[in-house]
Parts: C-alpha cells; structure tokens; sequence
C-alpha cells in the first residue's frame, strides 16, 4: 500500500533561478544599493559618536538659543534614518519590485505547468 502524497512535488530548479542572470542582476541591483547607504550610515553615526566622545566643546558650540551642535547633528541621524527608508522604498518599487514580480510570475507559470 503506498501513502498518500502531501502535495505535489515542484519542478522548479530554484538553483538555477538563484544562478540565473536575471536573479543575479536583482542581487546586484539590490547591493548596489544597500551597501553604499549602510556604510555611509554607520560612518554617519560613528562620526557622531567620535565626536560626542572626543570633541565636546564642538557639540557643545551653541547654534541657536539652547541648540547646539550636538544636539542637531543626533537629531540628523533620525532625519538620515527616515530619509534613506524612504529612498529605499522609492528604489525598491521602481527597481526591484518589478524585477521580482517578473521572476516570481516566471516560477509560478513553471508551478503551474508541472
């Protein structure tokens, strides 16, 4: 007696879609991205907190009324935070969006067929 099948096996060689230059191409798109803005953030914040540590007559340098310089360059990291979510989102739906929605209709035909 043979057991029932849990559903039906894929014939999808998603090794192949991994190594596929249109996968590639979004990997390389996506990185292209990322990387740059991670590591401009992180040199952003640590100068921040080098500066706090090492330089407090600097963040101490009144800009107007009680706001100094400290205090505005750490509300700028909240403003760099929002401004690379929204660019990222922006990137994400013109760029990557598309290209994932083509890949994944691609697989799901293959799916269909099999």
């Amino acid at each position: 007696m043979t057991e029932p099948s849990t559903g039906a096996r894929s014939t999808i060689d998603y090794i192949a879609e991994e190594n596929s230059p249109r996968f590639r191409e979004l990997r390389r798109a996506h990185r292209g991205f990322v990387f740059p803005l991670a590591a401009f953030f992180l040199v952003w914040y640590f100068v921040y907190v080098l500066l706090a540590g090492w330089a407090p007559d600097f963040m101490a340098i009144k800009v107007f009324g009680q706001v100094n310089v400290g205090l505005l360059i750490g509300l700028g990291q909240f403003v760099t935070t929002f401004a690379i979510t929204m660019a990222y989102v922006s990137f994400a739906n013109r760029r990557l969006d598309p290209q994932s929605a083509a890949i994944r209709e691609d697989l799901e035909k293959q799916e269909g067929r099999a």
